[in-house]
């Protein structure tokens, strides 16, 4: 799909809405009323994207931005780094409390998804559409990201790359509703209750926690 045809894509098959125990923002994310929320490989092959992870508020951001929200001196004032962002919840959250935030997606669609709602909360957002693990740390004060651990490669690549910015002096934070390849040895810092659709989880709700990861 065209670069200049992606923000139009997403406006197109999504509603404006807010996640779920994050009222203070707004979204664009698929709903039952969206073409996203039953898309099968034949629409998302036809229209040229990759499976929208972007379009929906996953447990691990929404906890990630009630823990900025819920105290905004956590972020205020520093560089925060929102890692596979998906629509980019916790960086438009970082910023709305006065960061300077930065969302990483390798999916361009979810760049212009990003993009979007950063205007749609009147903030800014820098967006980086970019494979960063395997380079150096990240020059960031705080790097987020949440629902990582779903598979045994995604951690194998993530994982060294995280320990060397939190080495790095990087405050590296990971949320997670219980996937099954969370690393050992993370700190708790925070869990919220949130609520989940049954039509991408197996609950109603999922136990999320925020966890600090040592160097």
């Amino acid at each position: 799909m065209p670069p200049e045809d992606l923000p139009r894509f997403v406006r197109d098959h999504t509603q404006v809405v807010a996640p779920p125990l994050v009222p203070e923002l707004r979204l664009h994310l698929a709903t039952e009323l969206t073409p996203l929320w039953t898309a099968t490989e034949l629409f998302l092959r036809r229209h040229g994207v990759e499976p929208p992870y972007w379009a929906f508020a996953w447990p691990g951001s929404i906890a990630v931005a009630r823990w900025i929200l819920d105290d905004p001196a956590r972020v205020r004032g520093r560089r925060v780094m929102d890692f596979a962002a998906g629509g980019g919840l916790a960086a438009v959250a970082a910023a709305r409390v006065g960061a300077r935030a930065v969302a990483v997606e390798i999916d361009p669609v979810a760049g212009a998804a990003i993009r979007l709602n950063a205007a749609l909360n009147d903030v800014e957002v820098q967006v980086v559409v970019d494979d960063l693990p395997g380079g150096p740390p990240p020059e960031v004060d705080v790097l987020v990201t949440g629902d990582v651990c779903y598979s045994r490669p995604m951690v194998d690549h993530l994982l060294p790359w995280l320990r060397r910015a939190a080495a790095a002096g990087v405050e590296v934070l990971l949320a997670d509703p219980g996937r099954a390849y969370l690393p050992d040895g993370l700190e708790e810092v925070g869990r919220w209750e949130v609520p989940v659709s049954r039509e991408l989880e197996d609950r109603d709700v999922r136990l999320t926690r925020l966890l600090r990861l040592r160097a």
